[in-house]
């Protein structure tokens, strides 16, 4: 019989306190519906003011591919390391280890909401591999396998 579903969530004080990354470079704002260490969703708000837009693009801002895979990691990290947290460890880093079929669907640009959809495929000790969709009004507009290890004391 399978667990039943414990719904959770992470405000930015909660994430800063699960992720070392600190702005520019944190690329997650809030972590909702949090299943155990199952799945979640992160939310990214994309704003103009942010520094990769003066380079990327300076007449048309579009946010770069690789920092929507990067919400992904840091949204699965979050939930590992609530996970490893809630068993007594402290984690001292998540290492990002691989990135498997990713594909970028549509741009995303100022003013989008992304959601970091991520869900565990599996785990083995220190290792966790999830699948992952960003999605901007319900609209995928990105997906990856990502995989990770955590460093503990």
């Amino acid at each position: 019989m399978s667990e039943a579903r414990e719904l959770g969530s992470a405000d930015i004080q909660k994430v800063l306190e699960l992720l070392p990354h600190r702005y520019p470079f944190l690329m997650i704002d809030r972590i909702i519906e949090i299943d155990r260490d199952e799945s979640c969703i992160g939310i990214k708000n994309v704003t103009a003011n942010e520094p990769q837009f003066t380079g990327h693009f300076p007449d048309l801002p579009v946010f770069p591919g690789v920092l929507l895979i990067e919400g992904m990691a840091q949204t699965a990290g979050a939930i590992c390391c609530r996970h490893i947290m809630g068993n007594g460890s402290k984690t001292k880093q998540v290492f990002f280890m691989t990135i498997d079929k990713c594909k970028f669907r549509k741009p995303v640009v100022p003013g989008d909401q992304v959601r970091f959809h991520m869900k565990k495929m599996n785990q083995r000790r220190t290792m966790w591999w999830f699948r992952g969709e960003a999605r901007v009004d319900g609209t995928l507009v990105a997906e990856a396998e990502i995989s990770a290890m955590l460093v503990t004391e």
